[in-house]
């Protein structure tokens, strides 16, 4: 079992962080904000996630209110957006935890669950962005994270199902049609 080097941000909306245990490749442990270790395979299964590496500071930031229009729009049906801020990208999310809460809940009124900073690449990187990230999952292919607001599709099961470059938005056809059809199975 991995363990993600994470602390809980923001997790408003219960229910919204999913991963499923049974068969998943996917199995870590996050500490949330108040120090409490949680089993996301336990808790969360058999949702569908869109992982994304996410930065306050970035000119893809307003992609922020796309992501929340996806929340808000699939996840009665099981979809649940997670966001992992991230600062090894030109230093683009250089905020606390707290200031990061804010920073998505006023501006952008997010309430899909967020976690504290962490590395996706590197020595440092957590061991979920590993995972992720040597995957060698169409359109984009394994290899590390080239940027903030790169995003990964996980399916019920737990398998990553695909992985879209930072510049492809949330409302992107392809994005919005391989969510569609992870929900569906």
């Amino acid at each position: 079992m991995f363990k993600v080097c994470g602390v809980l941000a923001m997790g408003v909306v219960a229910g919204c962080l999913a991963l499923p245990a049974a068969g998943s490749d996917i199995k870590h442990t996050m500490t949330t904000l108040d120090g409490k270790e949680v089993d996301l395979s336990k808790k969360y299964d058999g949702k569908v996630l869109l992982i994304v590496n996410v930065a306050s500071r970035c000119g893809l930031t307003p992609q922020y209110e796309g992501l929340q229009a996806l929340h808000e729009k699939y996840k009665d049906q099981g979809l649940c957006v997670v966001a992992f801020p991230c600062n090894q990208f030109g230093a683009q999310e250089p905020g606390s935890a707290e200031q990061i809460r804010e920073f998505c809940s006023t501006k952008y009124n997010v309430t899909f669950d967020m976690f504290a900073k962490i590395e996706v690449n590197g020595d440092g990187a957590c061991p979920l962005y590993k995972q992720l990230t040597v995957a060698d999952t169409s359109p984009k292919g394994a290899g590390k994270i080239s940027w903030n607001f790169e995003k990964f599709v996980i399916g019920r099961d737990g398998k990553i199902v695909a992985r879209f470059e930072p510049r492809t938005k949330p409302d992107d056809a392809k994005l919005i049609e391989t969510i569609e059809a992870a929900l569906a199975k």
